[in-house]
């Protein structure tokens, strides 16, 4: 019977659609909950492991107790080994490095981890490369390039590998940011080391690419075609990014780099919106909402911009969805689609086919969007 290792960060990706931008520290998780967050990575885990059961069923899964692991893989029928259990009433850090360490060192073939950038520090500071690793992703920023595309590519991935037919491994960046800077809208972005990860380049997400200072120019000419393109009556909802930034600017109105604002009549009329607040807003308006993929990654939903949920998306609708990017972000993809990893699996196969793009003043090229 073959052995993985199963962590899960139960507050991961908290922060999301509140506006947070992260929830490293249980300070944060709680302000989060205070907001009205509810917990996403346990049901991602599942959507994992679905994807894995279809493929390896005679597996033992060594993880932590409840929400940490057991209660994911129990809940998809996989038989389990409780390995341990969290310190104190609800899961750390600490826990997370434990739970790693006790898994490799009782024989897993392979840790499949639910988290964020910080849960994969974690995974890096206890066990380095000292076994392969898989990141479902689930947390709000994902910078790394340990984790899966979706959900499901995990399952898909660590199936491939604890079957055998992955066996090359490739060592994959873990990145992390200072959180408190990004929610003042700066980002300090930090190597920390590497973790050993089966290699698909269909099924990895890769770590973001950052974006050159030679852009300006190429952004500079989206944003004008956008801007002459607004029209009145209609709120905008623009997503995060440097691409969109220059939008603001051309209109000459507050933003936040690292959240979602909207304009109406090209003032803007709210920064760093919540989820709540964006429906607020779109209550008997009609709506557009303008994003910008992650270089080297993709994403277009799912992925840093969260408070842009399924209920907000569905409210728009995919005809009011306007994509952004300069060619040479486009080129950092490597011809991989545009990524959509909304939470929402309907939604995220509605989304999927073919979008426009804006890639400058009067120039557009149809592109494929995945899931």
């Amino acid at each position: 019977m073959c052995k993985f290792g199963l962590i899960v960060n139960p507050i991961a990706g908290l922060g999301g659609r509140v506006g947070l931008k992260g929830t490293d520290g249980p300070e944060v998780a709680e302000r989060a909950l205070s907001l009205g967050a509810r917990p996403e990575s346990p049901q991602r885990a599942v959507r994992a492991l679905e994807q894995l059961k279809l493929m390896v069923a005679d597996c033992l899964v060594l993880t932590y107790s409840n929400e940490m692991g057991e209660s994911e893989a129990r809940r998809c029928g996989f038989e389990v080994e409780v390995i341990g259990r969290p310190a104190g009433e609800k899961s750390s850090a600490e826990d997370t490095v434990s739970a790693a360490r006790s898994a490799r060192d009782r024989g897993a073939s392979l840790l499949l981890f639910a988290g964020g950038d910080g849960t994969a520090r974690d995974i890096y500071r206890a066990v380095g490369t000292s076994i392969p690793v898989v990141g479902v992703p689930a947390g709000v920023k994902m910078h790394s390039g340990v984790f899966a595309r979706t959900p499901e590519s995990a399952g898909e991935l660590a199936g491939r590998f604890l079957l055998g037919g992955i066996r090359r491994l490739v060592e994959m960046e873990v990145m992390d940011i200072d959180e408190d800077a990004f929610r003042r809208g700066i980002v300090r972005a930090r190597l920390y080391g590497y973790l050993s990860v089966p290699l698909d380049r269909q099924l990895v997400q890769g770590a973001k690419a950052p974006t050159p200072p030679s852009e300006r120019a190429a952004q500079e000419a989206i944003a004008a075609y956008v801007v002459e393109k607004m029209e009145e009556e209609v709120l905008y909802l623009v997503g995060p990014g440097t691409t969109t930034r220059a939008i603001m600017e051309a209109l000459g109105q507050p933003f936040s780099l690292l959240g979602v604002d909207a304009v109406y009549d090209r003032k803007c009329i709210g920064t760093d919106l919540r989820e709540q607040e964006i429906l607020d807003l779109l209550d008997s308006r009609r709506a557009r909402i303008i994003v910008s993929p992650i270089g080297g990654q993709g994403h277009i939903f799912g992925r840093g911009n969260q408070q842009l949920s399924p209920a907000v998306i569905r409210r728009v609708g995919k005809d009011g969805i306007i994509v952004v990017a300069t060619p040479s972000k486009l080129a950092s993809l490597r011809a991989g689609p545009l990524m959509v990893d909304t939470g929402d699996r309907a939604l995220d196969r509605a989304l999927s086919g073919y979008i426009r793009v804006i890639t400058g003043y009067g120039e557009e090229v149809v592109y494929p969007v995945a899931f």
